[in-house]
């Protein structure tokens, strides 16, 4: 089953520490890594830095098109158009049929603000529960939803995938 995670960070450099664990967790095969992204947000920023991760090279594409409208949506668009319920609710839209719930996307753009980090993973065959046990000396708040086959195929389709 493919999944949608996002690990929140009490501090900027959370995600990249936790970058590190997933890696290792992947090579022990508790994860199977399709993609992923991180944002870090210095308290000072007016906006978060963002780093996309292309792992997996035939459908990195896709899933890092799909990140990055994600995280575009979340944190740039509001910026510049001066309206977050906007720009989260045409994130909501766009993401209609994917499993990815507007209240998800909400709770996403609320706690992760300046001061803060987080690791946004698309994964296969994953026990996220295993994974989580690895963070656990980190402050950290996780968002996940599973994608069914239909949403997932979803996803692939509308970002260019097969």
């Amino acid at each position: 089953m493919t999944t949608f995670s996002v690990w929140k960070f009490d501090d900027p450099d959370g995600a990249d520490r936790a970058m590190k664990i997933l890696k290792g967790a992947e090579h022990d095969r508790i994860v199977k890594v399709l993609d992923h992204a991180t944002v870090r947000w210095p308290k000072d920023a007016d906006l978060p830095e963002t780093e996309l991760g292309h792992d997996e090279r035939l459908r990195g594409s896709v899933w890092g098109g799909f990140l990055g409208v994600v995280i575009g949506m979340l944190f740039f668009v509001p910026v510049l158009g001066g309206v977050v319920g906007a720009s989260i609710g045409a994130a909501a839209k766009a993401m209609s049929g994917t499993g990815i719930r507007r209240d998800q996307l909400d709770r996403i753009r609320a706690e992760v603000t300046p001061g803060t980090s987080a690791l946004f993973i698309v994964s296969e065959e994953g026990d996220l529960d295993r994974l989580g046990e690895r963070f656990h000396q980190m402050n950290r708040t996780f968002i996940s939803t599973n994608l069914t086959t239909q949403e997932r195929t979803v996803l692939l389709e509308t970002f260019g995938g097969q």
